[in-house]
């Protein structure tokens, strides 16, 4: 990379590609009661085509890691950024299992494109820096997550229809990705010649951690808001409030991270965000009532905030592995977690009921305060 990864012009357009997958992510929460009632499908069949849509994304990655090596950050950014604003709509109009599944392909894909590169860039940017920016780089993730389910949801709690909702949404995604791409990175990342490779010794871990914890995520995207309303505590309406509080408490936590981690040390923090994310699915989980149910989310996004973001930097310090190659191995490894486990989940829902699909996954979290001493050997 060249040295204007240290120009605040660059680290905006960083926080802002960020932005972008966070707020065009977050749009489709509160979307999924709407294109389950339209389809007239069950959770198995809602879970076959969200596979769909991890199926794009993890084909997509891999294709990233190869084509940014060879063109640089900048192109892939924005290739899919302007394909996740192109697909959101088309979500929208899809009035057959066919259709929606066309659709989910591109979002996926689209989704795992700007998913590699922003962090392949985020990490040159950061090492270049010589400063701690990661954790406030996937803080403007949350804070798009945030406006994504917030604004869609306000949106069709007014009445509005899906389509120019979404439509709306595309617009000011690609209004942020004009802003964007000129300050972006023109350079190819360093050691990321090579294309995908897999992960290996601690990569191998920490990818695997990242996992759970994006499984958590991809999970109350997909599915929170049909927790909250089979379960009566919600609106149709209201679904994507449960996806909005966790966003809101994931951007807290992460502005904060920095700090948190500098006090702690990494350890500390996936020990003890481990077990705050447990205690928010239980508090989730037991509540017979909607405010309770929400201080639910708001545990779960402030234990899970900071988690990825000192993985990601763990990456960035060890040995095993070039920076580059590893970071593009473990973006490609943990993104399978929300890409892919919320189709799962729609499988496991099928058999023990959604409810208790999501007691499956609070246990499934418990690995992380586990596993979190090793860390200390990066």
């Amino acid at each position: 990379m060249t040295g204007s990864a240290n120009r605040p012009a660059t680290r905006l357009a960083t926080r802002l590609s960020f932005l972008v997958a966070g707020f065009g992510m977050a749009c489709w929460a509160p979307l999924v009661p709407f294109a389950k009632a339209r389809l007239g499908v069950e959770d198995a069949q809602l879970g076959v085509l969200l596979l769909c849509l991890g199926v794009g994304s993890l084909a997509a990655m891999p294709v990233t890691g190869a084509l940014t090596g060879r063109l640089g950050c900048r192109p892939m950014i924005l290739l899919g950024g302007v394909g996740l604003c192109v697909a959101l709509p088309l979500l929208t109009l899809a009035s057959s299992a066919p259709g929606l599944a066309a659709a989910l392909l591109l979002f996926g894909a689209s989704l795992g494109m700007i998913d590699v590169a922003m962090n392949i860039h985020a990490v040159a940017v950061e090492r270049e820096s010589g400063t701690p920016l990661m954790s406030g780089f996937h803080g403007l993730f949350s804070v798009g997550g945030f406006a994504g389910a917030g604004g869609m949801t306000l949106l069709l709690s007014a009445g509005l229809a899906p389509f120019p909702a979404t439509v709306a949404a595309a617009l000011l995604g690609f209004a942020l990705l004009a802003v964007a791409g000129p300050r972006l990175l023109a350079a190819k990342p360093d050691s990321a010649g090579g294309g995908f490779a897999r992960p290996r010794g601690i990569v191998l871990l920490l990818a695997s951690l990242a996992a759970l914890v994006f499984l958590a995520e991809g999970a109350i995207l997909d599915w929170s808001a049909l927790l909250l309303t089979e379960r009566g505590l919600v609106g149709a309406g209201g679904g994507g409030i449960g996806y909005m509080v966790f966003s809101v408490a994931m951007t807290v936590g992460r502005l904060l991270g920095d700090r948190v981690v500098s006090r702690f040390g990494g350890p500390q923090v996936l020990a003890g965000g481990g077990a705050v994310t447990i205690a928010g699915f239980a508090v989730l989980l037991l509540s017979p009532s909607a405010v309770p149910a929400i201080g639910g989310f708001l545990l779960i996004g402030l234990g899970a905030s900071n988690i990825v973001p000192v993985l990601f930097s763990a990456t960035g310090r060890q040995t095993a592995m070039p920076a580059s190659l590893a970071v593009a191995a473990m973006t490609t490894v943990g993104y399978a977690g929300i890409l892919v486990g919320p189709a799962i989940m729609g499988f496991v829902a099928q058999g023990v009921g959604l409810y208790g699909a999501f007691w499956l996954l609070a246990a499934l979290i418990g690995v992380v305060p586990l596993a979190a001493r090793h860390v200390r050997t990066v």
